[in-house]
């Protein structure tokens, strides 16, 4: 389960579509990149198996919903 979860635009000009990703998964900080496409480029080392990277995918993807693509 993700907790903590923040976000923050890449770009001065926040209308622009990208975003820094900062979270705690299983007592480990985790940071990444949202890119408008959808997908994350991790900035922190990690080593989850395929399951879990899709499951903490999924999760980001319906925060990101939720907290950025719905409140404009």
């Amino acid at each position: 389960m993700i907790q903590h979860f923040q976000y923050r635009s890449l770009y001065q000009n926040q209308q622009l579509p990208g975003w820094y990703l900062n979270f705690y998964f299983q007592k480990k900080q985790m940071e990444g990149i949202y890119h408008p496409d959808g997908s994350i480029e991790w900035t922190t080392p990690h080593s989850f198996d395929a399951n879990t990277e899709n499951l903490i995918k999924k999760q980001i993807h319906e925060l990101m919903l939720f907290h950025v693509y719905d409140n404009r």
